[in-house]
């Protein structure tokens, strides 16, 4: 949120008036306990988020990640049924709370099971059928499947027991005589409710988990919750499957003020509750606000007046700064500071700020007329500025060549010949950029541009495809320039580095490489992308551009033909 200067003078000289008066006595006690209200929330907020996480970190870390690993080795197709068998039973040794592993095949009522014994004889000694108790049936597996939820527990409560069961499922890739294999598992969730239970917070407060029908879960009984205006809050929230953690200040249907906050656990469909009363929480907050505002309200009625006026006088100047960097960053660099004539450290500032305006637009301009790697060399030279010298890099060179331009720029003006160059370098320039090219320098009508780094042979021919194609709509829109373009492309090694005299020097690139572009370029019929060996290795695996082979092509200073490459769309 802003926070404007002026409102930071007023608070602050507020600040000032009414610090001194509140320090005195036993107000300074009773200000420091102020924290209690912001302090009481937070703890609400933090016992939610910590349930939240611990059950989270529970589900996935102790029982879905194991899970998933036995899952894995069962669907291992060098295991027989015995083998899977035992690796279901070990599985079960090892992760207490899974009650029940289970293999199911699409079709067949009878499943593979194993059962925990200890729960097993729990659920006989309350008369239920450990078995079938435990058992996942196939219309839940299908209905798993059918919404995607695999991996996700399904909730359920034995009646018989209170106990808290997560049903969940997980696919097989193999298969049984063409069926779909399924692992579920059945999970005791008694560890969550002893987290909610033993946690220190229920020691001064209340904590509820609830499901999206406003029910308690994990305790022996479900109870109905919904009168409580923070669980109807959640409820919505739940079935949406939002994850908006929240803090709300409510009342109980019996006339209790209560503060509340809610998680959302991102495995189980349910809301974590914490509450706390108002009245243990703000006790002493009341009192202390009544004090506060009685000492200062005298002393911040005065400072407030002084400083509205001292904040007028004082950001005047700095809001005129403030408007001109604006237009600054919008890409105007005629705009100045004008009107401030006060002599002091903000007419100072309002004055090499016009001055660093001229040099910044200045700078622009001069870089418009550089390439990157310039820039680069630049910035990265040491404090007594930029060497003579070069250095080996491996790169790609394109050439390109603006064919008809000799006969165009005879027979019509120059200042169409400067738009239409103008015209067609915009297009290439924009298509070498967005390649990741750099533009080493414009020679009357022909660009060099150098392409480093990774895939830079693919990103060169890409681009040089892609500009022959900018080429041929741009002659249709103009076809009574009647221009075409033919373009080199070469991979190799370079001398980088700045060349010239001291006093002008140009950073750009020379070699073989260089020149074999530059002969390939001239050799290119209009419309014509020719590449040498090296760059067509590199990028013959380049999806959608072929490459037609040539006749090797003999190129000025070199004894022998050159083999080329003509890429194009395909």
């Amino acid at each position: 949120m802003r926070f404007p200067l002026r409102l930071k003078f007023f608070v602050f000289a507020a600040l000032l008036a009414v610090a001194p008066l509140a320090l005195v006595g036993q107000n300074l006690t009773r200000l420091t306990r102020d924290e209690l209200k912001s302090a009481a929330n937070e703890d609400l907020t933090t016992v939610a988020t910590e349930l939240r996480g611990a059950f989270d970190n529970t589900f996935q870390g102790r029982w879905l990640t194991p899970l998933m690993v036995i899952r894995n080795g069962i669907d291992s197709n060098e295991l027989g049924v015995p083998q899977k068998v035992s690796l279901l039973t070990l599985g079960l040794e090892e992760l207490p709370q899974v009650v029940a592993l289970q293999l199911s095949v699409q079709g067949s009522d009878l499943p593979i099971l194993v059962t925990n014994e200890g729960f097993a004889a729990k659920l006989a000694g309350a008369g239920l059928d450990p078995v079938r108790t435990l058992a996942t049936p196939p219309d839940l597996i299908k209905a798993i499947g059918a919404t995607g939820q695999f991996g996700r527990p399904v909730i359920s409560r034995l009646e018989e027991t209170g106990d808290w069961i997560a049903t969940l499922a997980l696919p097989l890739t193999t298969t049984i005589a063409g069926r779909q294999v399924t692992m579920a598992a059945k999970i005791d969730l008694s560890v969550l409710g002893e987290m909610v239970r033993r946690h220190p917070f229920s020691q001064r407060g209340e904590i509820s988990v609830v499901d999206q029908a406003g029910r308690s879960v994990l305790g022996g009984a479900s109870e109905l919750l919904s009168d409580r205006q923070i669980v109807a809050s959640a409820m919505p929230l739940i079935v949406a499957g939002a994850r908006a953690d929240a803090l709300e200040p409510y009342v109980r249907p019996g006339g209790t003020a209560m503060l509340g906050a809610y998680a959302f656990p991102d495995w189980f469909p349910w809301a974590v509750i914490t509450e706390l009363s108002e009245e243990s929480a703000y006790a002493v907050v009341n009192a202390i606000t009544r004090q506060i505002l009685i000492v200062g309200l005298a002393g911040f009625v005065i400072a407030s007046l002084g400083a509205l006026i001292f904040a007028r006088q004082l950001t005047r100047p700095i809001l005129k700064i403030g408007l001109v960097a604006e237009r600054v960053g919008e890409g105007d660099f005629a705009a100045r500071v004008e009107g401030v004539r006060v002599r002091d450290e903000i007419g100072d500032l309002a004055e090499r700020f016009n001055r660093m305006i001229g040099e910044l637009g200045e700078r622009l301009e001069l870089m418009k007329f550089v390439s990157r790697g310039t820039v680069s060399a630049i910035q990265s030279s040491h404090e007594d500025g930029m060497h003579r010298g070069g250095e080996r890099r491996r790169v790609s060179v394109i050439f390109t060549d603006i064919r008809g331009y000799t006969e165009f720029s005879e027979r019509v003006p120059p200042e169409v010949v400067i738009e239409a160059l103008n015209s067609y370098f915009d297009v290439q320039s924009d298509i070498v950029e967005k390649y990741g090219g750099d533009i080493d320098k414009f020679v009357g009508d022909a660009l060099v541009a150098v392409f480093e780094g990774e895939a830079m042979e693919e990103r060169a021919v890409t681009c040089s495809v892609e500009i022959t194609d900018a080429m041929a709509r741009l002659l249709e829109e103009y076809p009574e320039y009647n221009l075409h373009v033919g373009i080199g492309v070469a991979s190799g090694e370079v001398v980088m580095g700045a060349m010239g005299a001291k006093s002008r020097m140009d950073f750009t690139v020379l070699g073989s490489t260089v020149n074999l572009s530059a002969r390939l370029c001239s050799k290119a019929a209009p419309g014509q992308v020719l590449i040498d060996e090296a760059t067509r290795d590199a990028s013959a695996r380049l999806e959608g551009i072929g490459f037609e082979s040539l006749e090797p092509i003999p190129l000025k200073g070199y004894a022998a033909p050159v083999p080329a490459f003509a890429p194009h769309r395909v």
